[in-house]
């Protein structure tokens, strides 16, 4: 789906909202009093009333819109312009499209979209043979920071991100070289360079049986007990371009897609950036499905927040 595609069955607030019902009702209703999943719809109310207990459930309740006084549409739309374009779109720009006076609803709503992308993949860890690198990533600093600037690794204008790469070596029968075909992409902002911090991040997304290759830190020497294998090389320009090509890579992209757009990024904020930048880039041959897959994460995600 382009842009254009999207006004005509988009054109107008009732367009989206049809589309919204028909969704939330193939995904299933559950009353959040009775648990009850049988209902009818109140056309007039926007709102489907249980025929148990007659609690009724607003077209927004339970999802990300929830709390937002945006209109549908405007949700849609944002969501459009997240998709459809490759790098992404500021909130300053979106806001100028939509003609919105306000910017902080605007930057809310993509906050919470961001925010439903990082849950979704959440959901899936990365398996079979994993590149596992740390990138630093500029972020924003305030004005007392700046006066006690730290200098290398622990600086305060950097941000520290676990980075990693499900991959898959294959073997050029022509060349007979190899090579290695990506799959999917994990991004997580640490909050410190204690290998504590990177077991847990170890144990959350990689799946025990993977095959984790890394350079030899410190930081890293436990990462064996939570793996089937862990393989560890001295990083060097050879390595980087061979054993964490990928993970080099998916760094470097993020860097300059972040960098090009947003510019400024406060360190509070980066892991939402990263998580529309793996989410995105995880989903990369979806094409025209991707808007519909955003719409069902951002649907659904408050139910896996509880859960």
């Amino acid at each position: 789906m382009n842009l254009l595609r999207f006004i005509e069955e988009f054109p107008d607030e009732m367009s989206c909202v049809s589309h919204l019902k028909e969704l939330r009702e193939r995904e299933g209703i559950v009353c959040k009093k009775c648990k009850n999943q049988k209902y009818y719809y109140l056309k007039a109310k926007k709102q489907w009333q249980c025929s148990s207990c007659r609690f009724r459930t607003g077209i927004r309740s339970g999802t990300m819109m929830e709390s937002s006084k945006l209109p549908i549409r405007d949700w849609f739309i944002a969501m459009a312009f997240m998709t459809y374009s490759k790098k992404g779109i500021s909130g300053r720009e979106l806001q100028r499209q939509l003609g919105r006076k306000r910017y902080e609803p605007v930057w809310y709503m993509m906050h919470k979209i961001r925010a439903a992308m990082g849950k979704r993949d959440d959901l899936y860890k990365l398996h079979d043979f994993v590149e596992f690198d740390e990138g630093y990533f500029i972020t924003e600093t305030n004005e007392s920071d700046k006066q006690n600037l730290k200098r290398g690794r622990g600086s305060q204008k950097q941000s520290n991100v676990a980075v990693m790469v499900d991959s898959t070596p294959l073997e050029k029968v022509k060349t007979g070289k190899n090579d290695k075909h990506v799959r999917y992409f994990k991004m997580e902002v640490m909050k410190s360079h204690k290998s504590s911090e990177i077991n847990e991040t170890i144990v959350c997304n990689i799946e025990e049986t993977s095959i984790v290759f890394s350079d030899k830190s410190t930081s890293y020497v436990d990462i064996a007990d939570y793996v089937k294998v862990h393989i560890t090389e001295k990083s060097t320009n050879k390595t980087t371009n061979s054993t964490f090509k990928w993970v080099h890579i998916a760094i470097s992209n993020a860097k300059r897609t972040l960098l090009e757009i947003y510019h400024k990024i406060k360190g509070k904020y980066l892991q939402n950036y990263l998580n529309e930048f793996c989410y995105k880039l995880n989903r990369r041959y979806f094409g025209d499905k991707l808007f519909d897959r955003l719409l069902i994460a951002v649907t659904q995600d408050v139910r896996y927040l509880n859960g």
